[in-house]
């Protein structure tokens, strides 16, 4: 969406966020990301003040959550879900709704098996292994 321009990808989200609270319309992706932070309420205060946005660092070694890493991760697995990529992933995901039986939950089960998929593979400097993925999918 926007390469590694983290300061536009933050102005985006706090945009999105005021459009769908003024009830501007959306396109898709805004009804998306929209959809992300209303599920958010934890960081929708945030995204009222894009100075704070900008500026924050987020560092795990202090125990914190980067907000934008999490709802980019949640955004990345409803568009695999969209996608039905990898191929098996939609009805994974609809195993563990049935089983979980709430799917935000799912998500953050599927987000800890993509977060590790793409750290390994940024480690190895390789593409993600989609295969793995999904198999770490499947053992949730």
């Amino acid at each position: 969406m926007f390469g590694n321009d983290r300061d536009g990808l933050r102005r985006y989200y706090c945009t999105v966020w005021d459009k769908a609270q003024s009830g501007q319309p959306l396109e898709p992706l805004e009804q998306l990301i929209a959809g992300v932070i209303r599920e958010h309420p934890e960081y929708q205060p945030m995204l009222t003040n894009a100075d704070t946005a900008l500026g924050r660092e987020y560092l795990p070694e202090m125990g914190e959550t980067n907000p934008f890493l999490h709802m980019g991760l949640h955004i990345a697995i409803q568009e695999q879900l969209g996608g039905h990529r990898p191929v098996g992933i939609l009805e994974v995901y609809q195993q563990l709704c049935q089983r979980l039986g709430d799917r935000h939950i799912v998500e953050h089960q599927i987000m800890e098996c993509l977060g590790q998929t793409l750290w390994e593979a940024q480690r190895n400097g390789v593409d993600p292994d989609e295969q793995v993925y999904l198999e770490r999918l499947r053992q949730l």
